[in-house]
């Protein structure tokens, strides 16, 4: 996979954007802890698919987080990038956070977004099914929560590049990680709640729903929740597959991509 820059101005800043494969335009959006080096999901749909993966302001080399303050300024500036990448009628692709933010494009620019893939969006509340609280959670813990093999899980977090148990190791994973988490907590803090129920009625593309059957981030009740919501949509669950369902079960989420679009 390579890296290239776009210059926004309405940011006054660059934007990361790491590209791979070929064949049908796909456009990738990441969840709250950015992209994993070599990402098993990533390297899958590159397999049959020409991927553009941008990176939001806060993650990896991309600026301008300031700029955004809310989720309506992700969203536009989500827009701003898919216009400027000059990509035909991608299939638009977010896991997480990610899937949020691509929910919110669908609805706002129905006749742009014809093809959708929510991957454990965010951005829906349960009261009877609360979410955890991901920005309490001290690095460590995160494997258990992201993925059904922790073990699995925590080394294609680190990349083998450390142990979250070793402090010198957690300090350099902290900072690497306040900046992107400063950014991520605008749209999950204290809730992920941002009124997205009241806009998913709106989204007119054809969309596929994928979860994980031991999601313990976000339930998988949440994907029956946002099927209710999308018109026509379809809800595949992916069995001993976490929140991180793409990473643990890359070829499963391809299939499920190649087989509904």
């Amino acid at each position: 996979m390579k890296s290239k820059f776009l210059p926004l101005k309405h940011l006054g800043a660059k934007i990361e954007v790491v590209e791979a494969g070929k064949g049908r335009d796909l456009l990738f959006l990441h969840g709250a802890g950015g992209h994993m080096v070599d990402d098993p999901l990533l390297a899958a749909l590159a397999s049959k698919y020409h991927v553009v993966a941008p990176l939001l302001p806060g993650y990896g080399q991309s600026g301008g987080e300031d700029g955004l303050r809310d989720m309506l300024d992700v969203t536009l500036h989500a827009l701003d990038v898919l216009e400027k990448l000059d990509l035909k009628k991608p299939i638009v692709v977010g896991h997480s956070m990610g899937g949020m933010i691509a929910a919110e494009m669908a609805a706002i620019a129905h006749t742009e977004i014809t093809r959708l893939c929510l991957i454990a969006p965010a951005g829906l509340w349960l009261d009877d099914h609360p979410i955890v609280d991901i920005f309490s959670k001290l690095p460590y813990e995160l494997p258990g929560l992201l993925f059904h093999d922790a073990e699995a899980g925590g080394k294609l977090l680190t990349a083998g590049r450390g142990n979250m148990e070793d402090p010198e190791f957690l300090k350099q994973f902290l900072v690497m990680n306040a900046r992107r988490m400063g950014m991520a907590g605008k749209l999950l803090f204290p809730i992920p709640d941002r009124g997205l129920a009241g806009r998913l009625h709106r989204i007119t593309a054809t969309t596929l729903i994928v979860w994980g059957k031991e999601d313990a981030l976000i339930p998988p009740v949440y994907g029956d929740a946002f099927k209710k919501a999308i018109y026509k949509s379809k809800l595949v669950k992916v069995a001993k597959a976490g929140h991180a369902v793409g990473q643990e079960k890359p070829v499963a989420v391809l299939k499920a991509i190649d087989d509904f679009f």
